[in-house]
């Protein structure tokens, strides 16, 4: 059965990294950052249209790695309809789920990357989009990169 489940969270990964949700500019846009892992080369720009606290819209650009493109298309699908303090939540628990393997509350889709944690050098690609999009929320004008993630 474990097999049976990282089966399916590659095919999942694969899925999102093929054929990504919401790649493109968002020209309706009220916010966006720039994300870039200067390690392996991962760089994505996620675009935000907010309705006063409410994330209506999510999209990104950008090239990078399979877990990289994948975490920025499920990240998309996942904060539309969201509040600022509901995507600053899940990013915490996206955040802690990528570095210790252990998701505290209902991720949904985003447990695919539950075991991205046994790969420390993946960890960085899983959380660039996650981190361009508090660089978003809180109206970065600065490109936010993964080397601050201590990991």
């Amino acid at each position: 059965m474990f097999d049976d489940i990282n089966d399916l969270y590659q095919q999942v990964i694969l899925d999102h990294c093929k054929q990504p949700r919401n790649f493109h500019e968002l020209p309706a846009a009220t916010c966006s950052a720039q994300g870039r892992n200067p390690i392996c080369g991962d760089q994505l720009k996620l675009f935000l249209a907010l309705d006063g606290d409410k994330i209506m819209e999510a999209s990104f650009t950008g090239s990078g790695c399979c877990i990289s493109k994948a975490s920025a298309s499920l990240l998309t699908e996942n904060v539309k309809g969201k509040t600022k303090a509901e995507a600053e939540k899940t990013f915490e628990q996206v955040r802690e789920m990528v570095t210790t393997g252990n998701a505290s509350g209902d991720v949904g889709k985003l447990a695919v990357f539950a075991g991205v944690h046994k790969y420390p050098a993946r960890v960085k690609c899983a959380i660039l989009a996650w981190h361009a999009l508090m660089g978003a929320l809180k109206g970065g004008a600065k490109p936010v990169t993964t080397e601050s993630e201590n990991v």
